[in-house]
């Protein structure tokens, strides 16, 4: 694979475990309990790349854009250049509020997430975006009540990226930070790519560890590994 054919995470151990990085248009779902750092690991990945030159997008579908900024300073300080990739617009966050949308019928429904999913296109062509975020799918999918028209239409959300030829990443909180006995939801393997983070507790501290379920396109690892959150970004311990 060359290397003009994926996107880097920029995460090393991660790309380690993808044998360099994520393949351009896959769409792929980062899954963990709360705490985890699903949405740190998105925008370290979004970070990484703008620093490259590469554009991407951040859509929170929960927290207010400027929450949002204020957490990953406080998470990674050593990253003290993020304002100006903002400024500069290479990285563009934008945040929108469903709660209001969350009640309706079927028809409305469908009408809400369509223009949901209008907005981030408009994002994505706006500003160039080869990189997208979505935080979270858990949230559109309070959205859509009804589960068929929720799958119907998060297969047009991905055949919408894939149209666009963008690389996405879509944040889903699990009910259980813990590996043991974890159910996923059938809808996961609609996606190409699933990375799940979990948390288990060890004596008095809680490790984190993480694992590629699937990536299409890559001959990726299937171990379990350890990983931090510091403050130069999220370590993973990659064994490979």
């Amino acid at each position: 694979m060359t290397d003009d054919s994926i996107i880097e995470t920029g995460i090393e151990g991660l790309d380690s475990m993808l044998k360099g990085g994520v393949p351009i248009k896959n769409q792929t779902i980062i899954a963990g309990g709360p705490g985890a750092g699903k949405t740190l690991l998105c925008l370290e990945i979004l970070y990484n790349n703008a620093k490259r030159g590469i554009p991407g997008v951040f859509i929170s579908m929960e927290e207010d854009p400027g929450h949002i900024v204020r957490n990953f300073k406080k998470a990674f300080p050593d990253f003290s250049d993020i304002d100006t990739l903002i400024e500069k617009k290479i990285i563009v966050i934008d945040g929108q509020d469903p709660s209001s949308k969350i009640m309706g019928t079927s028809d409305y429904e469908r009408y809400t997430f369509g223009t949901i999913v209008s907005d981030i296109e408009n994002e994505i062509l706006k500003n160039n975006a080869k990189i997208v975020v979505i935080d979270s799918l858990s949230m559109l999918s309070l959205v859509l009540t009804d589960k068929v028209n929720y799958r119907k239409s998060v297969l047009a959300l991905i055949a919408n990226f894939n149209r666009l030829g963008v690389t996405s990443f879509l944040t889903y909180e699990l009910d259980s930070s813990e590996r043991t006995n974890l159910k996923f939801e059938a809808d996961f393997f609609l996606f190409d790519g699933l990375i799940t983070l979990y948390q288990s507790s060890q004596e008095d501290r809680r490790a984190f560890l993480t694992e590629i379920v699937k990536m299409r396109g890559v001959d990726h690892s299937h171990a379990l590994v350890p990983y931090e959150i510091t403050s130069q970004g999220i370590k993973v311990y990659s064994i490979n």
